[in-house]
């Protein structure tokens, strides 16, 4: 995923991942579970991040259960990071956090 700062991509993302797997001046990256995570600088001229244009619309995480789930907003709500609070999805059935990041990009915290 191409960002723009390296360094307030790692401050921002280790809030709820953790330390990171790598850390240089050109990319990061953390272990979700048995996924690997890059964020890295473009190689050109960064454009800001449109969820509504083509490509990436957002990235969700998954959690186990509502406790969990609970848990995530307080970690965002210590950091200041704004969300949507818990909310259920427009078909009634999972709960779920969205916020967005540094970059603007879209995420999620979805009960499973």
């Amino acid at each position: 995923i191409i960002v723009q700062d390296v360094k307030r991509t790692a401050d921002f993302y280790s809030t709820f991942l953790g330390n990171p797997l790598q850390l240089d001046k050109e990319q990061v990256a953390f272990q979700v579970g048995e996924t690997k995570l890059f964020f890295g600088l473009p190689y050109g001229k960064y454009e800001r991040y449109d969820k509504d244009n083509y490509g990436l619309n957002h990235l969700a995480f998954g959690v186990r259960n509502l406790s969990e789930l609970r848990k995530f907003g307080e970690i965002l709500d210590k950091a200041g990071i704004k969300h949507s609070g818990i909310q259920i999805d427009k078909y009634g059935k999972k709960e779920f956090i969205w916020f967005d990041d540094c970059d603007g990009i879209r995420l999620e915290f979805y009960l499973r």
